[in-house]
């Protein structure tokens, strides 16, 4: 640890003491103390027996202090990075640029030999589209977030060496007062959040840090060129978009009942009033700028033409006009604010651009092309570019059963066929076929259909108005668990109906937006590449492809793939199916772009994304990639703005040396893809056997936390795909992930793993050499191993154990199984990485881990005493008690959550 963040940790740890004290919080503050130390000291019996004579407001007084601890602590080495990222920044140069920045990508790529026109060749390839979602996984409410965000600038502010000591006693004093009112804001939402106020988080960031962050990369990446190329990196077009984000914050309706075509419809109107407001924010500020005479500097004639015309529209009124007489700048940048404000008719992104590129243009003509080629102007022109008049393309979800009993129904009213659900594949693809072919829709709009099978075609009309106003506002339709050729027809047949689709009679096809599959289980994702094979052959969609420019773009689901089969074999399935999908596309001619439904926590295909970009397969490296951002990642990332600056441009470097180095890179040892799917196929069986178990799932749910965290109010989607009922095949990954780390097994990181490299290596006695160089030389194999002892050693047994056994002595089964597991596990990282402990590679977390453990036991010790208080009142019938219980219960989950710093 930094002395920087030791002294943050002890300021804030500090100041939390003397708000809690002055609070009415001191007998707890006291108490946390003394049961973190005895908890460090191996006591938890002891503990636990003390906490078992507490009430449920001193457990909550207990709860707050440690969570509002850990939350400071977290804030404290975000800010940490964000140092060392400064200090690396002020100590890189030219020849040595700060590690894994856009700089450092385009010095490696020149000293690889690369030519700025090739850099310019690789960097137009670059199509990077973070993507984020309303997946259940951020605990903390928005007002915290805030608080938190509020405290981090008076942290800066505080550490500042230009502050003087006025300002620095206004920041401590400004710390302080957050740290207050953190302790007396309520952790827990009063109500599950709704779907608007789910856009509205969205919005926070999508129209806030990113907004403000976009620019930085592109200044970022032209001051690399030129740094490396000189200035004939100037010349030529300006670098091509190669950051655009996505969101399905109101577009994912998938197993969401509250996703309706209302609140989609809403939520595009929403993205379009918040983008039209920033850049009006930013013409303000523009203009204030661009105070340029005309009676000082001639005025270009485009200009005077464009100002001209613009008047006659009504655009500039008299008021303006007398005010800027002898402003042109000015005049054009009211008469582009007053078009943007929607009175004077629809005002498309090419037209804005236009108008932006018009003005830049001008200033070059008049001599000032610093300003036109840097500032306001030019970071004004890269959001354009970048978040049109959409802010960002909205994605719609939805699950391939909706579809499919959408058209049972419409094929069943039509008289085309009374069960299309019993046809095979082969008869359902033929029938789907001929059925796209046929101008003539299904049903008239008469038509007395049920209310589900109206309210997807209103979500398919909903994209079809939305393209026609602006074609960038919509991104993909993304069918989840696609099985079969015929659920994406079964999409098509859909959009042909409200004239979304359509393919005239010499069989050109017109379709704005793409289609997107979705492969999510073990079994989509080894069958994945056949089902492209087969779709790319088929007539009618080879014509949709020919109209959306031989374009695909695919899914890989890792939380799913995860949950169905286990850590090892989720992640060399889905390594092998990105090589296998590009060479399909490859051999159709088809662009690919992969989608990488990546969660948070290593079990939902969390981790360091630039590793896994450079990991992936390198016929899989076209430059085009998308991932989801979600929950408590999309605070991680984009609360500050260094760190979203920190996070995109790895994610650029990666992309761009992945993409340079691709076709260079030599071909893995065959030997050594044989060995990882076979540790994946033993691994899974080891993980079947547990879930499959007939006394896993009500071992489980007895045990762990998962019916309290089904109520937790933190998202508007269900846990369930089965409604109320809880059973693991309904269960979604998400909460299931979030129950085991609650319980510290952090199971979905790593189980399996132990037993499938200690029965290779007790059956290969080169084995053991063979698997260290396969960490030594192989990313891929690398990343697998570091990602799983991550989350193993943020595993705690010793508290995890508890939790098994709430269960009696049928716990202590299910708790040995995996605990003798872990310790094979253990024993196998050890072994191939050559450490003596877990993450000796990577001390600082190891260390972070360490400090953690004894408060975070703390917390783990009040939860278990609160379940079981809970289900007390439960047999005893006390709705009231089961009440007060609950919402305590949820402030130890968010509690753990912050911890952790991962829920699922």
């Amino acid at each position: 640890m930094t002395e920087d963040l030791a002294h943050d940790i002890k300021l804030l740890g500090g100041l939390l003491d003397e708000a809690a004290a002055d609070s009415g919080l001191r007998e707890a503050l006291e108490r946390g103390h003394a049961f973190e130390a005895r908890c460090a000291a191996g006591e938890h019996d002891g503990v636990a027996a003390e906490v078992a004579y507490l009430d449920a407001m001193q457990i909550r007084g207990l709860l707050k202090i440690a969570t509002t601890r850990f939350h400071l602590r977290n804030k404290a080495e975000q800010l940490e990075v964000a140092r060392i990222n400064r200090d690396r920044e002020r100590r890189a140069t030219v020849e040595s640029p700060r590690p894994e920045s856009i700089a450092d990508a385009v010095a490696a790529a020149k000293r690889q030999g690369l030519s700025l026109a090739e850099v310019r060749g690789v960097i137009d390839k670059l199509d990077i589209e973070p993507t984020l979602t309303a997946h259940p996984t951020e605990a903390r409410r928005r007002t915290l977030l805030m608080a938190q965000q509020r405290l981090a600038a008076s942290i800066t502010e505080y550490h500042d060496a230009e502050s003087t000591p006025s300002e620095r006693a206004h920041a401590n004093a400004a710390i302080r007062r957050e740290i207050r009112l953190m302790l007396v804001t309520d952790e827990v939402r009063a109500e599950r959040l709704r779907v608007d106020q789910e856009v509205t988080n969205g919005l926070y960031f999508l129209a806030g840090t990113i907004w403000e962050t976009v620019p930085r990369l592109y200044r970022d990446l032209g001051d690399a060129l030129r740094n490396q190329f000189g200035p004939e990196a100037d010349e030529g077009p300006p670098v091509p978009v190669f950051l655009r984000y996505r969101s399905w914050i109101g577009g994912d309706r998938d197993g969401n009942p509250f996703v309706t075509p209302d609140v989609t419809r809403q939520t595009l109107g929403r993205q379009r009033d918040a983008v039209r407001e920033r850049y009006i924010a930013e013409l303000r500020e523009l203009s204030s700028e661009l105070s340029i005479s005309e009676r000082r500097i001639e005025t270009p004639e485009r200009l005077r033409e464009s100002i001209s015309h613009d008047a006659s529209l009504g655009l500039i009124d008299d008021e303006t006009a007398a005010l800027y007489r002898y402003e042109p700048y000015r005049l054009k940048i009211a008469a582009i604010a007053a078009r943007l404000s929607g009175a004077h008719g629809a005002y498309r992104a090419p037209e804005f651009l236009e108008d932006l590129e018009l003005v830049r243009d001008a200033l070059h003509a008049s001599g000032l092309h610093g300003v036109a080629r840097e500032g306001r102007l030019a970071d004004l022109l890269v959001r354009a570019r970048t978040f049109g008049m959409h802010l960002a393309a909205l994605d719609v979800r939805q699950h391939s059963k909706v579809h499919h009993a959408a058209c049972v129904e419409l094929l069943r009213l039509a008289g085309v066929e009374d069960d299309y659900s019993a046809l095979d594949e082969g008869a359902r693809i033929e029938l789907l076929t001929r059925e796209l072919t046929n101008a003539r829709p299904l049903v008239g709009p008469r038509a007395q259909l049920s209310e589900d099978t109206a309210r997807t075609l209103e979500v398919f009309r909903v994209i079809a108005e939305a393209t026609d106003d602006e074609p960038a506002s919509i991104g993909s339709v993304i069918i989840s668990m696609t099985h079969h050729v015929s659920h994406l027809l079964e999409a098509m047949l859909l959009m042909k109906e409200v004239g979304l689709w359509s393919r005239a009679a010499d069989g050109i096809v017109t379709c704005p937006v793409d289609l997107a599959p979705l492969f999510e289980t073990v079994d989509d994702l080894e069958r994945s590449g056949s089902l492209l094979e087969e779709l790319f052959t088929n007539p009618v969609y080879a014509a949709h492809l020919d109209a959306r420019s031989r374009f695909q773009e695919v899914m890989l689901g890792y939380s799913d793939s995860n949950k169905d089969g286990g850590y090892w074999i989720s992640n060399t399935q889905l390594h092998t199916a990105q090589g296998v999908l590009a060479r399909t596309c490859a051999s159709h001619d088809v662009d690919l772009r992969m989608f990488h439904g990546r969660g948070g926590s290593v079990g939902r295909g969390g981790g360091r994304a630039n590793r896994a970009i450079l990991a992936a397969p390198p016929e899989s490296r076209t430059g085009r990639i998308r991932f989801t951002e979600q929950g408590e990642v999309i605070t991680f990332r984009y609360a500050l703005p260094a760190i979203a600056r920190r996070h995109i441009e790895q994610i650029a470097h990666a992309m761009l040396l992945g993409t340079a180095r691709a076709t260079a890179e030599a071909a893995v040892d065959p030997a050594w893809l044989e060995l990882l799917h076979e540790l994946g196929a033993r691994s899974m069986r080891t993980y079947r056997d547990l879930i499959e178990d007939p006394a896993f799932w009500p071992w489980y749910a007895s045990v762990s936390p998962i019916p309290h965290i089904s109520k937790l109010p933190i998202a508007s989607r269900p846990v369930s795909r089965k409604g109320k009922d809880v059973d693991f095949d309904g269960l979604r990954a998400i909460p299931w992930v979030f129950a085991w780390t609650q319980m510290r097994y952090t199971v979905p990181g790593w189980y399996g793993l132990g037993t499938a490299f200690s029965s290779v290596l007790g059956e290969d006695t080169g084995a053991h050499d063979r698997l260290g160089a396969m960490y030594r030389e192989w990313e891929l194999f690398r990343l697998l191993v570091d990602n799983a002892q991550q989350e193993m050693a943020r595993a705690r047994l010793v508290m995890a154990e508890r939790y098994a056994m709430r269960a009696g002595d049928g716990g202590r089964g299910m708790h040995d199984r995996i605990a003798g597991e872990f310790g094979a596990a253990e024993r196998a990282v050890l072994g191939v990485t050559g450490q003596n402990r877990l993450l000796d590679n990577r001390e600082v977390i190891q260390v972070s881990i360490d400090q953690r453990n004894p408060l975070t036991d703390v917390i783990n010790l009040l939860q278990l005493e609160l379940i079981k208080r809970f289900e007390r009142a439960e047999s005893e019938g006390d709705s009231a008690e089961k009440e007060r219980l609950a919402e305590v219960i949820y402030l130890s989950i968010n509690g753990l959550a912050a911890a952790m710093q991962s829920t699922g």
